[in-house]
């Protein structure tokens, strides 16, 4: 027994759906097993020479501390980047430096909303809103969007029914990562007259932003930001487009001059994010525009081979993603957690596995996502192709199989 307890908060902040079963993938390893790992979106893709060769050539010694709104090369590099695709308006005063998108996100829902207030989003959601709104005490009232039409978003009095009196912000994630998503102009114009009526904030976070195909075309709230100075807050992150996950480095943009004096503030209070990974990153200016191109066609051929091949198994229900690099994935199953457990703990397929994330965590509701799971294309083609085999072979064994 103890005499202290801690605070509720903490019991409210929820596990990881993404790496919930870590402990179970890491035992079956252990035993010999190989797993492929199509949980997280972690990507293999190679980050560019040029930033790698920073880490290799640095020689300031010791590491000190960096500036807290950001390093001003990498800044620099940011205003540079934002410029070239299309925003000349965004100067260092818009822009604060953040140790990944997460924080990013986590410094947006403090800034817009009080303890106990709304930001309405939708769901599925990236599962890490759920975390970052319960450690700033904020409600997530979530609008859900169907499998059977793409996840695309509901109709304005569907949203408008979510909002009340506690709302402050609507947060949306586009291209969507958990369902690949891409919304339409019709869409993001829909969720800008609607910050308007309500006078609500408007979170975009756009970590995903080059990750698009088929042809579709992203529209970034940035295109409204000067419309709508004092309500649009612009979230992003270097993990994927660079392949930096473990920089952690991402940044909150937005006009509002309140909004950005208040980041700061919280940003000097964590002193400054990675100096080096803020170095590395600055190169981004010097990556050539063909690795976007490269990167972003390997991830559309993924895209092809995960949705060409899961589609034939019969029970699956997947929409074609349309961007980022994920699917939300229907599976005929029962339970899509203890599925994915029964995986890592009880199927082999020549000593190999996968491991999946159940979609339930991707959702703020109860109930919803039961049979479903989130997908991450992060693995080469060949791998994918036998991530599928592996999967049509569980699911004709799997003792909770349903249709």
């Amino acid at each position: 027994m103890t005499d202290v307890t801690i605070s509720d908060r903490l019991k409210n902040v929820p596990s990881s759906p993404i790496r919930n079963l870590v402990p179970l993938a890491q035992r079956a390893k252990k035993s010999g097993v190989k797993v492929y790992h199509l949980n997280i979106g972690d990507p293999d893709i190679q980050t560019p020479c040029v930033m790698l060769d920073v880490l290799k050539n640095w020689k300031k010694n010791p590491i000190a501390y960096g500036q807290s709104q950001g390093e001003p090369v990498f800044l620099e590099a940011l205003v540079s980047y934002y410029h070239k695709i299309g925003f000349p308006f965004i100067t260092y005063p818009h822009i604060q430096v953040t140790s990944g998108g997460s924080e990013a996100i986590s410094m947006a829902m403090f800034a817009v909303a009080q303890p106990g207030e709304e930001i309405v989003t939708f769901e599925p959601l990236y599962a890490n809103y759920n975390s970052y709104a319960a450690i700033n005490s904020v409600q997530l009232i979530p609008v859900t969007t169907a499998i059977q039409t793409g996840f695309h978003l509901s109709r304005v009095s569907e949203i408008e029914r979510h909002i009340t009196n506690k709302t402050r912000a609507i947060l949306y994630c586009n291209p969507n990562n958990p369902t690949g998503t891409v919304y339409t102009k019709e869409e993001i114009d829909m969720l800008v007259a609607l910050a308007k009526k309500y006078h609500l904030f408007l979170l975009a976070d756009e970590v995903y932003r080059e990750f698009i195909y088929d042809g579709l075309t992203h529209v970034s709230l940035l295109s409204y930001m000067e419309n709508i100075p004092d309500k649009a807050i612009v979230l992003d992150s270097m993990s994927k487009r660079y392949s930096l996950c473990g920089a952690r480095l991402g940044a909150l943009v937005s006009l509002n001059a309140e909004v950005m004096a208040g980041a700061l503030r919280i940003a000097q209070g964590r002193l400054s994010a990675g100096l080096i990974d803020q170095h590395v990153a600055s190169k981004l200016t010097e990556v050539p525009d063909s690795y976007v191109k490269e990167v972003q066609t390997e991830y559309s051929a993924r895209r092809d081979v995960l949705y060409e091949g899961l589609k034939r198994i019969p029970g699956i229900v997947i929409p074609k993603p349309e961007g980022a690099f994920y699917a939300i994935v229907g599976l005929p199953v029962d339970d899509a957690e203890k599925f994915c457990k029964w995986l890592l703990t009880d199927f082999r397929d020549n000593n190999e596995t996968v491991m999946l994330a159940p979609a339930s965590g991707f959702y703020a509701t109860f109930r919803p996502g039961q049979n479903e799971v989130r997908i991450a294309y992060v693995l080469n083609t060949a791998a994918l192709k036998r991530c599928i085999d592996i999967l049509a072979k569980a699911l004709r064994q799997y003792p909770g199989k349903t249709g």
